[in-house]
C-alpha cells in the first residue's frame, strides 16, 4: 500500500497560487541558475525556505514586485506548511549536475 497525502484545502488561494508560480518560475531551467548563485552570493541554503522568502529571492530571480514576504505571512499555517514542502520538492527536482555545482547551497549545515 502506498502512501497517499491528505488533501488540505488551501486558504488563501490568491497568495498561495503566486507564490507557487514564483516557486515555479525561479526553478525552471531557464531561471535555476540564477536562483540557486543568489543563494549562493547570499550565503542561503536551498532548503531554508523561510530565508529564501525573507530576502525576497523569488522577487529577484522572477524580476516581479512581487512581495513574496508579505505574501508568505498573509498564509495561514497550514497554507505556508504545503508550500513549504511544495517548494521542497521543487528544490529536490533541481538536476544533478546543478546540484553538484552549487553542492554548497544544498549541503546540510
Amino acid at each position: 500500500m502506498a502512501f497517499e497525502q491528505a488533501a488540505i484545502k488551501i486558504e488563501k488561494v490568491e497568495e498561495f497560487g503566486q507564490l507557487k508560480r514564483a516557486i515555479e518560475t525561479v526553478l525552471s531551467p531557464e531561471k535555476v541558475k540564477s536562483f540557486l548563485k543568489g543563494l549562493q552570493r547570499g550565503r542561503i541554503r536551498a532548503r531554508d525556505f523561510e530565508s529564501v522568502i525573507v530576502t525576497h529571492r523569488l522577487d529577484a530571480v522572477t524580476g516581479k514586485a512581487l512581495d513574496s514576504r508579505q505574501l508568505y505571512n498573509a498564509l495561514g499555517l497550514s497554507d505556508q506548511a504545503q508550500l513549504r514542502e511544495f517548494y521542497l520538492s521543487k528544490i529536490e527536482e533541481v538536476e544533478p549536475a546543478l546540484r553538484a555545482k552549487f553542492h554548497k547551497v544544498y549541503e546540510y549545515s
